[in-house]
Parts: C-alpha cells; sequence; structure tokens
C-alpha cells in the first residue's frame, strides 16, 4: 500500500535526526494513512485516507 493520502497528497517527510551532541542523521516521518470505505462520486469505494482527513470532515465515510 502507498503510504499517500488521496485527498490531500499527504506523504512521507524527510528530516534530521538530532541528537544532544548535534549529530544529525536522517530519519523520516510516516503520515498515519488508513485504508477506509468512502463515497466517492456517489458510489463506495476503499480509497487511503489520512487521519486528519477523516477527522476533518473531508471524507464522508460508507457504512
Amino acid at each position: 500500500m502507498a503510504r499517500i493520502c488521496e485527498v490531500c497528497g499527504k506523504s512521507k517527510a524527510f528530516g534530521n535526526k538530532v541528537t544532544f551532541s548535534n549529530k544529525k542523521s536522517s530519519r523520516s516521518w510516516a503520515p498515519n494513512i488508513r485504508r477506509v470505505k468512502a463515497v466517492v462520486n456517489g458510489s463506495t469505494k476503499r480509497i487511503n485516507v489520512c487521519t486528519r482527513c477523516l477527522r476533518s470532515g473531508y471524507v464522508q465515510r460508507a457504512i
């Protein structure tokens, strides 16, 4: 499963892990993606959505 939100396009972000001694090593942050049944154009589909979009109401869940 691709770790990308199909609503907002949020995907993995990259940056540095910084230690107390100020050493830097690369790390990544993955979004919290859920595979949900949602209503898309009047029909029910399974889509990958981040929890921020679910919480904000950008997706109408299908039951």
